[in-house]
């Protein structure tokens, strides 16, 4: 997979987790700890694809 690629299912990932937690929010069944694990992942996607940016910028 090349690093474009990469990056852009990195991106696609990251805005399903913002639609989900955008939804998770407008749902009072859905408890705080859903929510602060979700928010984990998009901010590990997030740093996952600025190391990327920064690797391809190296190069």
């Amino acid at each position: 997979m090349s690093l474009e690629t990469h990056l852009a299912e990195l991106q696609r990932k990251h805005g399903e987790l913002e639609r989900e937690i955008s939804n998770a929010l407008t749902h009072p069944s859905i408890d705080a700890l859903e929510i602060a694990q979700l928010k984990r992942r998009k901010l590990a996607l997030k740093d996952e694809m600025e190391r990327l940016r920064e690797q391809q910028t190296r190069h």
